[in-house]
């Protein structure tokens, strides 16, 4: 089965950007459509970005479309998130997750296979 290892959180700053990935081990990447969701303090999980295992369907939540931006590499078992024009409330613990030959990119029950999560702190 897949593993996940997310990384490159950290402390960023309101309106700046930061870059987020997640390696793949153990499965073949490329079956997998994959997901990055965020927990914030007191906060249920939810959502963030989906991606197919083509990359040729792609789901944003509202709150972060047109200033985050998903993508993979297959060749390097590797997903992506680009976060721009960061904004307090992106203040979260980031997960990526893989789902196999499925692709209910947004259904969080749909995703088997999660990493450990990687902290984003947004200050002003």
């Amino acid at each position: 089965h897949v593993q996940l290892q997310a990384s490159g959180g950290g402390l960023g700053q309101a309106g700046g950007s930061l870059r987020l990935s997640c390696v793949a081990s153990g499965g073949t990447f490329s079956n997998y459509a994959m997901g990055w969701f965020r927990q914030a303090p007191g906060k249920e999980r939810e959502f963030v970005a989906g991606i197919t295992w083509s990359g040729g369907s792609i789901s944003y939540s509202n709150s972060v479309k047109d200033r985050f931006t998903i993508t993979r590499d297959n060749a390097k078992s590797t997903l992506y998130l680009q976060m721009n024009l960061l904004n307090i409330e992106d203040t979260a613990v980031y997960y990526c997750a893989a789902q196999y030959g499925t692709n209910w990119l947004e259904d969080e029950s749909k995703y088997g296979y999660w990493g450990q999560g990687t902290q984003v702190t947004v200050s002003s």
